[in-house]
């Protein structure tokens, strides 16, 4: 260590080390922190697509399913089935107060949207009690703000399939009141999706006595593939079975693209850093010759001269790898903190939840990853002392002291 201290001689060296020192710093609570927000980005964006799609949907031919509730109990024999919910989708244009935007219908059983945990323990204002007859509907937060609308007022929904008349296809039109709102954090769904009753469902979408398809929930998601194998099995006839990783394949495919390069590039930095050692441990041996000649005519071994210089690069690298762990984990604890402070400081919206999805910042450090990112830099600072340590085990006191 103090070899590492500034002294008039040796200042720039010192300064090289303190810079190398940084970088690590730096480069570790970087790698850690985006690690921890890819992962956070990955498992929010996961609860909410499995919270609120099941894992498997089953349909029928031309989106008609009939005989719902007998094939439905079919499928939660199937072992791994936890719930089989009966729905009706479709696409509507929803206008209120002269705004009019697209949304997505889904018309559930009472019971069965009750039971949705991401939805019942989201409702912001009214009642899932008011879920319930002809004319009522539940609607994301985002769009009751988009369309001002609040709990009682009505909505009016457009069908793009119309009524035939003897003057054309008109669009079919119904108004609905709001019987509550929800916000479960996800900009997609809380500003385009529209929860009804499936009888009300039924009714407007002129679906009487059938679904659209069934959704399934499983014990085990990644096994939805083959567990909907067994389902089809079961059910037989000439439906068809699409899993959540059918659906959302290219997504999270490029979740994880964008997740590995991010490791690769970051890790530069911790490279970058570990040349900047070799650099200024390189300066040191340099620096110091005359002093090594010195204490191998004292009696000092190569082993003992490599050990010094080994353990004064390696602690560079040490301490900031501890340095950037702690500067990492603490970033991570208060990153949504961080962030509400930088938008108020800099008056601009970071990671706005149009485009990022989610209205939080996510952030879930893997006790693996974080090991794997520390042992990284380690082995980065390690390796950068090696070749110093080598060279001024290497000087011969004679060459060294005839040249001083």
């Amino acid at each position: 260590m103090r070899y590492l201290r500034p002294r008039r001689k040796e200042g720039l060296i010192s300064v090289i080390a303190i810079i190398s020192l940084v970088g690590i710093l730096l480069g570790v609570a970087t790698l850690i922190i985006v690690m921890a927000v890819m992962n956070g980005f990955r498992e929010e964006l996961l609860d909410r697509i499995l919270g609120i799609n099941g894992h498997l949907s089953v349909y029928g031919q031309e989106r008609r399913l009939t005989g719902y509730d007998p094939m439905a109990k079919v499928v939660r024999a199937v072992p791994g089935v936890t719930r089989v919910t009966p729905m009706i989708e479709g696409q509507v244009m929803v206008t209120a107060n002269g705004v009019a935007q697209g949304a997505v219908v889904r018309g559930l059983k009472p019971v069965d949207l009750s039971s949705r945990a991401i939805i019942a323990d989201n409702i912001l204002s009214g009642s899932l009690a008011q879920f319930k007859g002809k004319d009522s509907v539940l609607i994301g937060d985002r769009m009751a703000r988009k369309l001002g609308l609040a709990i009682g007022d009505r909505l009016t929904l457009i069908s793009p399939r119309g009524n035939v008349t003897v003057f054309g296809t008109m669009p079919r039109t119904r108004s609905y009141r709001v019987a509550g709102t929800f916000k479960i954090g996800m900009y997609e769904y809380d500003s385009s999706f529209i929860f009804m009753p499936l009888a009300a469902a039924q009714i407007y979408f002129r679906l009487p006595g059938a679904v659209t398809n069934l959704e399934v929930f499983i014990v085990d998601p990644d096994r939805a593939p083959a567990l909907g194998a067994k389902i089809l099995a079961a059910i037989g006839g000439s439906n068809r079975i699409h899993d959540w990783q059918q659906a959302n394949a290219s997504f999270f495919n490029v979740v994880k693209v964008e997740r590995n390069v991010m490791f690769l590039i970051l890790t530069l930095i911790m490279v970058v850093a570990a040349f900047n050692i070799v650099s200024s441990m390189i300066m040191l041996v340099k620096d110091k010759g005359r002093d090594i000649a010195i204490l191998r005519t004292m009696g000092a071994t190569r082993g003992m001269i490599m050990r010094i210089f080994f353990l004064s690069g390696a602690s560079v690298g040490v301490i900031g790898t501890l340095l950037g762990l702690g500067a990492g984990l603490l970033f991570i604890r208060y990153i949504e903190n961080i962030r509400q402070f930088m938008q108020g400081l800099m008056n601009v919206e970071l990671f706005s939840a149009e485009f990022y999805f989610l209205s939080q910042l996510p952030a879930v450090a893997d006790p693996a990853e974080v090991a794997e990112v520390v042992l990284m830099g380690l082995g980065l600072s390690l390796l950068a002392t090696l070749y110093p340590s080598w060279r001024a085990a290497r000087i011969e006191p004679a060459e060294a002291l005839r040249y001083e």
